[in-house]
């Protein structure tokens, strides 16, 4: 139990609050109720947002209770924490699509049916303007600007709304009505969760304690970003995760391998090491892969996406699994059928990707994105170094 708890405090661990407190009820055996939020702004669960995930898991396998919050409501607002602009508002109708599947992506990591699940339109949604104004007074404009986030914004011209400042006390509001002993959220979270201390004093309840977990960047050193392309996705296929995995920077495989693989510290230390001493970034990454996948699939699954890897890109082939994809028009542009694929997550990047030669139908180089091509069901389309699909005609030619 004593070494669990180390590992619970420390692993992937940025900052405690209040270190010494949480400790001692942890070694008490006190059961406690561990809240974390959870905003559904997309209808994908990637591996930066599984690290907090998986610290919430090991709280509930030491007997904690876990206080699951869905943030139907907050979602429509967006949280403010690390954006450098105004995140677009979601409506219920988005919010409710988003969550479709969202439980049973959670359910790979921790124990739902264990799992107290709440939706924070339930209180939220009956606070009147009296309770906003309540809450308001607790905090200042200098602490909101405060926030390095805000801060950047304010200087340099760009719009901060008045809804972004409300973000923080409805986080906070949630912890009081949940009676939360613990809240844990990354590392980018950390103004929002003690805002909820400061919100549970005020309605006479103890402050809870705070974990933040170490941020996952993206696959291409940028913040973990769906827009972007550059996440992997719990519900990626095996082949797609490990394909994604062996793309990643080798600079950041020491982190993927400490936020991501799910290997013991001991595992991890001696990979790293590894790694520093000269061995194959390559042979390091490709293990780290392997982890990840076993994690999300089962170790069998892991072994076969790594030995389809090693032949594929040994060989210049074809992933044998690679996911079909519904294409209504025989003829199309390149733009349009790397767009259709869903393998670009953008029509800047598609275009970025086919004038650099990187995207390949039935192994022909597009190097056009206005280019028409003529597709049949079968035909394979690589877009990039390791996205696949596998075009299937709506007409079924």
């Amino acid at each position: 139990m004593g070494d669990a708890i180390q590992q619970l405090l420390t692993h992937s661990v940025e900052t405690v609050i209040e270190r010494e407190h949480l400790e001692k009820r942890l070694r008490a055996g006190t059961p406690l109720r561990v809240k974390h939020g959870i905003d559904p702004t997309g209808p994908k669960i990637h591996l930066g947002r599984a690290v907090v995930l998986w610290k919430l898991r090991e709280f509930q396998d030491l007997g904690h209770h876990v206080v699951l919050i869905v943030g139907d409501y907050t979602a429509q607002i967006g949280d403010a924490s690390d954006k450098t602009q105004r995140r677009a508002p979601l409506t219920t109708k988005q919010v409710q699509e988003n969550l479709k599947g969202y439980l049973d992506q959670i359910a790979k990591i921790i124990d739902v049916a264990k799992a107290e699940v709440r939706y924070n339109s339930e209180w939220l949604a009956k606070l009147d303007g009296q309770d906003l104004v309540a809450l308001a007074r607790e905090f200042t404009v200098y602490q909101m600007l405060a926030r390095r986030n805000f801060k950047d914004r304010f200087d340099g011209g760009r719009e901060i709304g008045l809804d972004e400042f409300l973000y923080p006390l409805f986080q906070g509001y949630d912890s009081v009505a949940v009676k939360a002993d613990v809240e844990i959220g990354g590392s980018d979270q950390l103004f929002n969760l003690t805002a909820g201390r400061k919100i549970q004093e005020h309605f006479g309840q103890p402050p809870q304690d705070i974990l933040t977990t170490k941020m996952l960047i993206g696959l291409d050193g940028r913040k973990m970003s769906t827009s972007w392309g550059n996440v992997v996705n719990i519900t990626d296929s095996p082949t797609d995760q490990f394909g994604k995995l062996m793309s990643l920077r080798d600079d950041l495989t020491p982190e993927y391998l400490e936020l991501a693989s799910g290997l013991p510290a001991s595992k991890v230390a001696e990979l790293t090491a590894a790694l520093k001493a000269g061995t194959s970034p390559r042979d390091i990454k490709a293990q780290m892969a392997e982890a990840v996948v076993a994690r999300y699939h089962g170790e069998s699954a892991a072994r076969r996406a790594a030995a389809e890897f090693s032949a594929v890109f040994g060989a210049g082939g074809f992933p044998e699994d690679a996911p079909p994809v519904a294409v209504s028009a025989r003829e199309q542009t390149a733009l349009e059928l790397v767009m259709a694929s869903g393998l670009a997550p953008s029509k800047s990047e598609a275009r970025r990707l086919i004038a650099q030669g990187a995207v390949e139908l039935d192994k022909s180089i597009l190097r056009d994105a206005n280019e028409r091509v003529i597709v049949r069901s079968g035909s394979q389309l690589r877009v990039g170094k390791h996205r696949f699909a596998k075009i299937v005609l709506a007409d079924n030619d």
